[in-house]
């Protein structure tokens, strides 16, 4: 018997990339045989602003870089309140959605809070935007939360910084490695998930865990046999450009188009904004449960934000439901899964600061 992927039947191929779609959760189109193109080129760090949202002068930025331990060096924006006093300040560090860089989401929550009175942090996680990493986009349940306790790493360091007052907040899927992070980070005070997907359980379950077991094999199957594919070439096979609407999809799947496609979001270096995860990105999200020890974040408490009529809003509800106290839900009335992206009428900033300034004290 061959030991290529040639004898895997077309039908078997396209019924494993379809339950593929079921169980990545991301948004994207049918995965296709098209979808196999080269890989997207490396990102050179700008210095240039060129964020979705507007420059405060209320802050002053610094494009900064450090290694995660694994070695990746990964690129953040650092964001310092203009008029701070001499002593060493609370700060806050921040990443997210999934598919996202650190011009988008992660940016305005860090820029706002450094409005606020924080030292903040947004960065790329490894293998997307100006972070290093081959081959890009890519993503891995244990090196993106690495990738958290690398920038607390960083941000301890910085003379502004009180080193013994550090927060996290994870947008979207990366609320959940939030999460995953501060359970085993000792060091992090306090930590926030906002709008938040448990990214292995997605990628595992499908949406609201509707994903089968036979589904699921063959999901496996099908991703199993493409790491032949890709070692004949040297090169990872890419998903379809994500948040490209054909027609018919879902509300969800529209919200995400109008953030990540439109002038609203759309960022060229975003996974989401275009571009696509490697095909066999799921593999490792699908079998390692991230959110396994979240009780173990306590005594230090936890701030859950979700939208009343997000998709996504079970995610925050389990995952409040495991955790052990303190711990709050805050759900925003009539609010989406993306309005917590930007909107900052929706967002709720004065929350994030009273949770910031309580549990930050000196």
């Amino acid at each position: 018997m061959s030991n290529t992927h040639e004898n895997t039947t077309r039908d078997d191929l396209d019924a494993g990339r379809r339950n593929l779609l079921k169980m990545t959760g991301v948004g994207v189109a049918a995965l296709s045989v098209a979808s196999m193109a080269g890989a997207p080129a490396f990102a050179q760090t700008t210095s240039e602003w060129d964020k979705v949202f507007p420059k405060s002068e209320k802050v002053d930025h610094e494009k900064v870089s450090f290694k995660n331990r694994y070695g990746i060096t990964l690129v953040g924006d650092l964001y310092l309140p203009k008029n701070r006093n001499a002593g060493a300040l609370p700060a806050i560090v921040v990443s997210g959605p999934f598919g996202a860089v650190k011009e988008q989401s992660s940016g305005l929550y860090a820029q706002t809070m450094a409005e606020r009175g924080f030292v903040t942090i947004a960065f790329d996680p490894s293998y997307t935007g100006e972070s290093s990493g081959e081959p890009r986009n890519v993503a891995s349940p244990d090196i993106n939360t690495e990738d958290f306790s690398a920038a607390v790493d960083f941000i301890g360091l910085r003379p502004e910084v009180d080193r013994e007052r550090i927060g996290v907040i994870g947008v979207c899927g990366w609320g959940g490695m939030a999460l995953n992070a501060v359970a085993v980070d000792k060091r992090v005070k306090a930590v926030v998930a906002s709008t938040m997907y448990d990214m292995t359980r997605v990628m595992s379950k499908g949406y609201n865990d509707s994903v089968t077991l036979e589904q699921r094999t063959q999901a496996l199957e099908q991703m199993s046999r493409q790491r032949w594919a890709d070692a004949e070439k040297g090169t990872p096979a890419y998903q379809p450009p994500y948040n490209v609407l054909k027609g018919g999809e879902a509300q969800f799947l529209v919200d995400y188009h109008d953030y990540y496609s439109t002038p609203r979001g759309y960022h060229k270096r975003a996974v989401n904004s275009g571009n696509a995860w490697t095909q066999t990105t799921p593999l490792s999200f699908m079998n390692m449960p991230i959110l396994s020890y979240i009780k173990e974040i306590s005594p230090r408490p936890v701030l859950f934000i979700h939208g009343e009529n997000a998709h996504s809003r079970y995610f925050s509800e389990t995952a409040f439901a495991a955790a052990a106290e303190p711990k709050e839900l805050m759900i925003i009335p009539g609010a989406s899964h993306t309005d917590l992206y930007d909107k900052v009428d929706v967002i709720p900033f004065d929350k994030l600061q009273s949770f910031f300034d309580q549990h930050l004290s000196v």
